[in-house]
């Protein structure tokens, strides 16, 4: 048994991240990550967000996820805790349903209308030699810094080392991530496995285990 708030706390504060920069990592929102570190289940919406955050907030920090949601389990699931809030929510969740299948509803009479209308221009007007052809608009590069790659540790900051946080985490296998801008300062530990571009160009970056680089869309250098 082991002490899953402090066990966290300590993985976070060891490698100096603090609550914004690993809340950009893990896409949770901070207090549910205090909550965490808190042991103060009650906050988080219902067990199953428990365990998914644990088991992705242990696994941002480099640790054993299943680890920690299996110690979870055995202290503090077979306990019932989330009961009442999921009946509290069971009156949202009957509410989302019921919103998601009027949207699905509409989207069938919309598609429906639509392919009316397709088979209507082309009985009445596709014949006819007047008629102009029509070409899909060109394909647009895709915009800003995109990068992949599991087991990579990555921090995006724009513009340099002092410039706001747009990433920061262990990249997973599967993850893909895109920020926006035209200069990013990096810092890129264990790189290899790492894939990335800007505005749809490859970036190539030196090989070393860790690294601190400038990328804009002209160049990527060395950062001090």
């Amino acid at each position: 048994m082991f002490e899953l708030g402090n066990s966290l706390r300590e993985a976070r504060v060891r490698q100096g991240l603090d609550f914004p920069q690993a809340e950009l990592g893990t896409k949770i929102r901070s207090k549910y990550l205090r909550a965490l570190e808190e042991e103060d289940f009650d906050v988080l919406p219902a067990e199953t967000y428990v365990k998914g955050f644990l088991r992705a907030y242990a696994e941002f920090l480099g640790l054993d996820g299943q680890l920690y949601v299996d110690e979870y389990e055995s202290r503090f699931a077979a306990e019932g805790f989330v009961d009442a809030p999921v009946r509290r929510r069971s009156t949202h969740r009957q509410r989302d349903l019921s919103f998601e299948r009027r949207a699905i509803v509409l989207a069938l009479v919309g598609m429906a209308a639509l392919a009316a209308l397709v088979i209507v221009a082309w009985k009445f007007g596709g014949s006819s030699p007047s008629s102009p052809s029509v070409l899909p608009p060109p394909t647009a590069a895709p915009r800003g810094l995109r990068f992949s790659g599991a087991g990579t540790y990555i921090e995006v900051r724009r513009g340099s080392a002092s410039g706001s946080v747009l990433y920061a985490g262990t990249l997973r296998a599967g993850e893909s991530n895109v920020v926006t801008g035209e200069k990013f300062w990096m810092l890129i530990k264990h790189p290899s496995a790492l894939r990335m571009t800007l505005d749809g160009k490859a970036v190539s970056l030196p090989t070393r285990k860790t690294l601190k680089v400038i990328v804009t869309p002209s160049r990527t250098a060395l950062a001090r």
